[in-house]
C-alpha cells in the first residue's frame, strides 16, 4: 500500500505448541451413588418379598379350598359338632399347606433339619388354628350364628386372621433363609449399579516452548 506502513500482522503461532484441552469426569448415574444402591436394594428385596407373598397366597389358596370342602363334607355328612369338624378340616388342610410350603414357596431355603422344621411347622399352625377356631367358636356358641352360611363367612374370616399370622411365623422360624441365599445383587447385575468414577484423561506434560524471532515487516514504500 502506498503512502504509509500497512498493519502489523497478527504474530504466528509458534511451532510445537498446541492447545491443552480436559476432558470433565463422566457423568456419575445417580444407581451409582450409595442412595442409588440402597434403592436398587430395597427394590429387589420388595421383588423378592413379593413374589413370596403370591407363592404363599397360592399355596393357601388350595389350604383354603381343602379346608372349606372338608369342612362342609363333615358337617353335611357326619354328627361332628361344628367346631370339631371344622378343626379336623384345618388339620387336612394344614397337611396339604406344608407340601405346598416345603417344596414351593420355600424350596430354597435351610433342609437341614427337617424334624425341628416339621414340629415348628405344627406348633405354629396349632396356634393358627386356635385363632381360626377361636373366631368360629366365638361366632358359633357366643352369638349364635351358626347356620350353614355364617359359619362359612367366619371359617373364612379366621383363617384370613390366622394366616396372617402363620405368614409372618412360617418365614420367620420355619422355613429359615440360608445365610448365603440372602437376596443380594448379583454380580452382573451390580456392575451396572457400582460406583464409577472416570478421571480426567492424564495429559502429558507440554514440552518448553521457545518463542520465533520476532519478524518485523517493512512495507514497502515504493509505487510500483
Amino acid at each position: 500500500m502506498a503512502g504509509g506502513a500497512s498493519p502489523a500482522r497478527a504474530k504466528p503461532r509458534a511451532r510445537g505448541t498446541s492447545r491443552l484441552t480436559t476432558t470433565p469426569e463422566a457423568a456419575v448415574p445417580d444407581s451409582a451413588t450409595p442412595r442409588g444402591n440402597s434403592r436398587q436394594g430395597l427394590r429387589v428385596r420388595l421383588d423378592l418379598l413379593g413374589r413370596e407373598i403370591a407363592k404363599f397366597g397360592a399355596v393357601g389358596a388350595v389350604g383354603l379350598v381343602v379346608n372349606i370342602a372338608v369342612s362342609n363334607l363333615l358337617w353335611r355328612y357326619t354328627d361332628i359338632p361344628t367346631v370339631r369338624a371344622g378343626l379336623l378340616a384345618t388339620f387336612v388342610a394344614i397337611l396339604c399347606n406344608y407340601v405346598g410350603f416345603r417344596y414351593w414357596t420355600y424350596r430354597d431355603r435351610d433342609k437341614s433339619g427337617r424334624t425341628r422344621e416339621l414340629t415348628l411347622f405344627l406348633l405354629f399352625s396349632a396356634v393358627g388354628a386356635v385363632i381360626e377356631m377361636g373366631v368360629l367358636y366365638a361366632a358359633t356358641y357366643g352369638f349364635g350364628w351358626d347356620t350353614p352360611v355364617q359359619s362359612n363367612v367366619f371359617k373364612i374370616l379366621g383363617i384370613g386372621i390366622a394366616t396372617l399370622f402363620r405368614f409372618w411365623s412360617y418365614r420367620s422360624w420355619v422355613f429359615k433363609a440360608l445365610p448365603d441365599k440372602e437376596p443380594v445383587l448379583s454380580e452382573a447385575g451390580a456392575a451396572g449399579t457400582a460406583a464409577v468414577s472416570v478421571p480426567a484423561p492424564a495429559v502429558p506434560a507440554a514440552a518448553p516452548v521457545v518463542p520465533a524471532p520476532a519478524v518485523r515487516i517493512e512495507a514497502d514504500t515504493a509505487q510500483r
